[in-house]
């Protein structure tokens, strides 16, 4: 989420206080996923990152963007949790 809100302020890549922020929230964030892949299947720790970014823009955008949060974006967050819970209870992560 870092790199998205960091990316956002770097404007292009040529604020360079920013553009450093979101290479290096990028590549945190990089090592973590790479940490998780140790105990996850690939496409089951990359489902659950993909879906964490997701969902956290999207929420975090209304209060810092003032994007605006419907019903339909409701359902789909929803969808979402529902589906890495899924995901959990399966047993593949």
């Amino acid at each position: 989420i870092d790199v998205a809100l960091a990316a956002g302020k770097a404007a292009g890549f040529t604020n360079h206080r920013w553009s450093a922020a979101t290479l290096a929230s990028g590549a945190i964030g990089t090592y973590f996923l790479s940490k998780a892949l140790l105990t996850f299947d690939v496409g089951t720790g990359y489902a659950i990152w993909t879906s964490t970014a997701g969902v956290g823009i999207t929420l975090l955008g209304a209060p810092l963007f003032g994007q605006h949060l419907d019903g339909r974006k409701a359902l789909g967050i929803t969808t979402v949790i529902a589906g890495v819970a899924g995901l959990q209870l399966s047993g593949s992560a």
